[in-house]
Parts: C-alpha cells; sequence; structure tokens
C-alpha cells in the first residue's frame, strides 16, 4: 500500500490544491474501502497503555484539525490510530478563513494552515459521534467563535465544552492556534487562569471527564513554567505539546514561495525540535505527573520514540499521515514496538522521559 500510495496517489493529490486533496481524502476514509490494519496491530502488546483513566490500544493519535467534524473515526482507527482527536469545533459553525489557506512545502516535509476553524459546529461534531462504533478512544478538541472577543471567551469555551461533554472521552482546549486573532493569548496571565478555573468547575458539575490544554511550540520558558504550574494547580488532566508553529526559520522552501503564502501555522518536520523542548521541558517541570501528548514532526517510528523519551505519554501526528499515507499508523505503531523492544523496554511506560537528561 505504501508504495502505490507514493507511486500513484500521492503524487495525484498533490497535483491538487491541499485543501481539496483533503476533502477527498475524508471522502475515501468515510467510503471505509481502505485496509483495516486495526486486528494485525492489536498484537502490539508493548504498545498497550493508561492514560489519564483511559485506555489506548496503542500511543499513537490523529491530532486534531484533520476530522474536524468527526467523520472518519472509525476509520482512522481502523488504520490503526489508538485514538482520534476530532476538532477543533466551536459552539456555533463557522466557516474559517478565505481561501486558499492549506499549503503543501514537500521540500521541508511541511504544511502551513490558516483554516481559522472551519467547523459545522459541536452539535454537528456530538451527532456525528453518535452514529460511531467508537472503536478508539475519542478526544474533542474545542475553540473559540472567531467574534467572540477575547475578554468573553471563557463563556463561549464554556458553551461549546457543555455540548461535547457527553461525547468526549476527553475534552481537549485549544488556546494555541495562531489562526484565530487574540487566541494565544489566552495561553498567558488571568486570561488562562479564568479560563481554567471555568473549565475545571464545570467539567466536576457535569461529571468529570479529562481535560487537556494544547499550547504552541513559540512560548518562552517563563511562560511554559506558568502553563505547568497553572495546570497543576487546576487539576488539568494533562497537555498536549505541540500546536503549529508561527516561525519560518530554517526552511529549505524558496522565501519568495514562503512570503507568497503568508501567515498560518506551520507544521511537521521543521515543528520537531521545538516541540521535543517543549515536552521535555513540561516533564521536568511537573516531575513526569502530568501526562503530555507529544505532536509535531512525527514521520518514523524513531520520530514518535523521540518524542515518548522525551516525556510524551501519547504522541499525535497529522502532517506525517498526509504525507505518508494510510500505511501510516501502521508503519508508526510496528516501528515503535520493535523500537522499545530493541531497547530493553518491557513497557511504553518505561520509555517515558528515558532521554530527558540528553535533550536541551
Amino acid at each position: 500500500m505504501s508504495a502505490i500510495y507514493e507511486k500513484i496517489i500521492k503524487r495525484a493529490m498533490f497535483s491538487l490544491d491541499a485543501e481539496k486533496a483533503h476533502e477527498i481524502g475524508m471522502f475515501v476514509l468515510r467510503s471505509g474501502f481502505l485496509p483495516n490494519y486495526a486486528e494485525k496491530l492489536a498484537g502490539e502488546s508493548i504498545l498497550e497503555t493508561e492514560v489519564f483513566g483511559l485506555r489506548f490500544a496503542n500511543p499513537l493519535g490523529m491530532a486534531a484539525g484533520f476530522d474536524k467534524n468527526a467523520v472518519a473515526v472509525d476509520s482512522l482507527a481502523s488504520l490503526g490510530f489508538g485514538f482520534v482527536e476530532t476538532g477543533t469545533v466551536t459552539f456555533r459553525p463557522q466557516p474559517g478563513n478565505d481561501k486558499p489557506r492549506m499549503f503543501r512545502l514537500p521540500k521541508d516535509r511541511a504544511l502551513i494552515n490558516r483554516l481559522g476553524f472551519n467547523n459545522k459546529g459541536a452539535k454537528a461534531a456530538v451527532e456525528n459521534l453518535s452514529r460511531s462504533e467508537r472503536r478508539c478512544v475519542i478526544g474533542i478538541n474545542i475553540g473559540k467563535n472567531k467574534d467572540v472577543p477575547v475578554e468573553e471567551a471563557a463563556e463561549n469555551y464554556l458553551q461549546c465544552f457543555e455540548v461535547v461533554h457527553a461525547a468526549a472521552d476527553y475534552i481537549a482546549v485549544n488556546v494555541s492556534s495562531p489562526n484565530t486573532p487574540g487566541l494565544r493569548d489566552l495561553q498567558k496571565g488571568e486570561s488562562f487562569e479564568e479560563l481554567l478555573q471555568a473549565l475545571h468547575r464545570r467539567n466536576a458539575e457535569l461529571g468529570a471527564k479529562p481535560l487537556l490544554i494544547k499550547i504552541a511550540p513559540d512560548l518562552t520558558a517563563a511562560e511554559i513554567e506558568a502553563i505547568a504550574d497553572g495546570c497543576m494547580r487546576h487539576n488539568i488532566s494533562g497537555i498536549i505539546a505541540t500546536n503549529t508553529t508561527v516561525s519560518r526559520e530554517g526552511l529549505l522552501t524558496d522565501k519568495a514561495l514562503i512570503e507568497r503564502i503568508g501567515s498560518g501555522g506551520l507544521s511537521g518536520s521543521p515543528v520537531a525540535d521545538a516541540s521535543n523542548h517543549v515536552i521535555s521541558k513540561l516533564f521536568d517541570l511537573t516531575g513526569g505527573k502530568l501526562p503530555i501528548i507529544g505532536v509535531g514532526g512525527i514521520f518514523t517510528a524513531e520520530d514518535a520514540f523521540q518524542k515518548i523519551a522525551a516525556g510524551a505519554s501519547l504522541i499525535q501526528a497529522y502532517t506525517g499521515f498526509i504525507y505518508s499515507g494510510p500505511s501510516f499508523a501502521k508503519n508508526i505503531v510496528e516501528g515503535l514496538s520493535g523500537i522499545l523492544k530493541e531497547k530493553g523496554f518491557a513497557s511504553l511506560d518505561e520509555a517515558i522521559g528515558s532521554s530527558i537528561d540528553d535533550i536541551e
């Protein structure tokens, strides 16, 4: 399947506008005609793990942004993903930013997007999930409607949170997308504290579900420390590290093309090192007590292992899947299992944070 994808399907898809290709890919996923690797991967027991009270068949998840409206969860599980994070969804539907808004950078194995939380709304995602067979753990990633002022963000998040709460195995709060004006301000200071307090209180009232915060790779050391402290004090279940970056440093793609593309979040290989740094910093600050989902630049099993060794309990990918095709999850899971065994680990948990001292 990998060879066919690389030689034929990928070439055809990459000849199309990136967002149009994504729409076609989602149609294919919904059709159910792709291979089912999940049963074969069930034998990789070394990768089974329990994190924030949930049982995962393997630690590899599909990151938020791919299946915004929760229409392909079962197909993604069949391809071998141990969990799927749907969304980002907002309380009210919104069209997102103007097109074109998604771009490939093949030389860098990267994507730039400025989609802007385009989704059909929280209620639609919940309705779609009601038809799911729920073959894996399902998270729902929530965000702020674009037209809501930052000072009113907490209430908007709470409205969305209440809609998705019953349908989610865990809920991730996106305060780090660069494509919604002012959103990243919610990672800092009083706004961050207010949001954490409001969500934690309402979560307890509804019946506590694991609650995670998704942060950016572009934070200072002091900002990372403040986030870790706030999450620990407010009993947040975990941190997703990291979202896309606004940096364009070190790219191989022609600078003129980068300038023509303009604003947006960069994902893929260029984010890997920054993501690993944030993961290791969080692991150190929390003494390994706060589970971390590592995301950013996973293309190979070795990439996945580096994030786990840096301190991630779980990992997510998106761009790697786009570049590698339907066999991606199977290859990562099988390869990661092999790496753990080769290095002498008896379980995934033993490997978490194992190289923390080696990462600057």
